[in-house]
């Protein structure tokens, strides 16, 4: 199943780069640099789909005590910081020409970079805990109380005033109809690309408690 989801994911993320640079057009004031936008927005979904997926088998594994859910859980929660990052890096690569400046403490900026160091900080709170129940429930407490931060990064900028453009508004995407296009096969795109790396991320996992098993039999 990885085999063939590697070989659609090829053409899908070369269709996506012919869509944010190709099809659809350079924005009216923006100009060129906008075309970060679609790898931007889809990091961000990304990493949101990560941390909902770590938020969701997080309460499985609380309700069920199954540890096949809390390694998802983990797992997410790994590529869903990796994605983040990406975020953190595309959005000021985005914002210096366009504001004139790599950072500012915008509502949405701040509340992103407040979701990154909860997600980081529950990767160190594992790496540093041993191997226990105790380790796997406090990190599903911790990824469920995070995810209380997801809600309020996509509302910040409609609760608070900011310079972050609103996309998705009341009456639809403010976008240029090829804009669309090419936003909805990138997110296609990086939403394939989540799932391969979950299954790849399970079985590594899977793999390496199949080899502390036989040195511990040894």
């Amino acid at each position: 199943m990885r085999a063939m989801l590697l070989v659609l994911l090829y053409p899908a993320m070369l269709f996506a780069l012919y869509c944010a640079f190709i099809l659809a057009p350079p924005e009216r004031e923006m100009g060129e640099v906008q075309r970060i936008f679609y790898f931007h927005i889809s990091a961000a979904w990304l990493c949101m789909l990560a941390f909902f997926i770590l938020f969701l088998f997080s309460v499985v594994y609380l309700l069920t005590g199954n540890r096949t859910y809390d390694v998802w859980a983990s797992s997410s929660a790994e590529i869903g910081v990796i994605f983040a990052s990406l975020v953190l890096i595309t959005g000021p690569l985005w914002a210096k020409p366009v504001w004139n400046t790599w950072w500012t403490w915008d509502p949405r900026l701040t509340t992103f970079l407040i979701l990154w160091l909860i997600y980081v900080a529950y990767l160190l709170l594992r790496a540093n805990m041993p191997e226990s129940d105790k380790k796997y429930k406090l990190s599903a407490v911790f990824g469920i109380l995070g995810f209380i931060d997801v809600p309020i990064v996509f509302m910040s900028i409609r609760w608070w005033r900011t310079i972050h453009p609103v996309v998705i508004t009341s009456t639809g995407m403010n976008l240029d109809p090829d804009m669309k296009a090419a936003m909805f096969v990138a997110l296609a795109a990086f939403t394939l690309f989540y799932v391969i790396l979950m299954l790849l991320r399970m079985g590594q996992k899977k793999l390496d408690y199949e080899i502390s098993l036989r040195l511990g039999g040894l």
